[in-house]
């Protein structure tokens, strides 16, 4: 995925300026940076949810513009920070969502394995017939997960899936995402504040200030004192376990 000069405004507000970067096939990619910084715009413009104001953004080659809406939903998925299901729902039903774009709602025998496989791998075969309304945080996302998983696309976005869920969630949430990449070769671009979290399993970092791409590199790259002080305006110590980088904040 490339985008390049994309510029997005609401009303006379500049939300994203010049905005180019490429996106790494196959790789675990952080947005970082303070709040207001345009990292979920920008989200949003990448799975053609928001229409960028100029700019090309291609996948695989392609302008976003261009794809057919249920082509696209076949390379490309976003679990958004907030989603809201009225309606009653069972586990298996809301994963089977995730073939939709392949066979719209009339499973087949595929759509059928892939939710299975889905299910299985998320280990929530166990709450299949479980309503979603039922479920604890941890599990609702993990559900979630494995309906993004049966859409079976080759990119997977994701506006701050860590809300709402305690540390051991959190952890167990991006043991998952990993393994999506490293099992599954996925390409998965999370927006995240827990920088701590994210440079334990992330590939890369783009660090977002005040709309522009503020710094883009690998995990360590990004993860320096001059890098995070100026991109959050304060004083941090980094420090190092296990051969990863971790932040303490003064």
């Amino acid at each position: 995925m490339h985008l390049d000069n994309i510029r997005k405004s609401f009303g006379d507000k500049l939300i994203l300026e010049d905005i180019g970067l490429t996106i790494s096939p196959g790789k675990f990619t952080a947005f970082i940076g303070p709040n207001g910084a345009g990292k979920s715009t920008l989200l949003a413009i990448m799975s053609r949810l928001l229409k960028k104001d100029q700019g090309f953004l291609s996948i695989k080659g392609k302008e976003i513009e261009a794809w057919n809406s249920r082509e696209l939903a076949k390379e490309l998925t976003i679990l958004k920070q907030k989603i809201n299901y009225q309606a009653k729902l069972t586990v298996e039903e809301l994963v089977s969502f995730g073939r939709f774009p392949y066979s719209q709602d009339r499973l087949t025998a595929t759509d059928k394995e892939k939710i299975e496989e889905a299910l299985r791998y998320l280990d929530i075969l166990d709450l299949r017939q479980r309503f979603i309304d039922t479920l604890s945080g941890g599990q609702l996302q993990r559900v979630f997960i494995a309906m993004v998983l049966a859409q079976d696309t080759d990119f997977i976005l994701l506006d701050e899936p860590l809300n709402n869920l305690d540390i051991k969630q959190g952890v167990a949430m991006m043991k998952t995402l990993r393994s999506l990449i490293d099992d599954f070769g996925k390409t998965i671009v999370i927006v995240i504040h827990d920088i701590n979290i994210a440079s334990q399993y992330v590939d890369e970092m783009v660090a977002f200030k005040e709309g522009k791409v503020f710094y883009q590199g690998t995990t360590q790259e990004v993860m320096t004192k001059e890098v995070l002080d100026n991109l959050y305006e304060m004083d941090i110590t980094l420090g190092q376990i296990e051969g990863k980088k971790i932040c303490i904040y003064r």
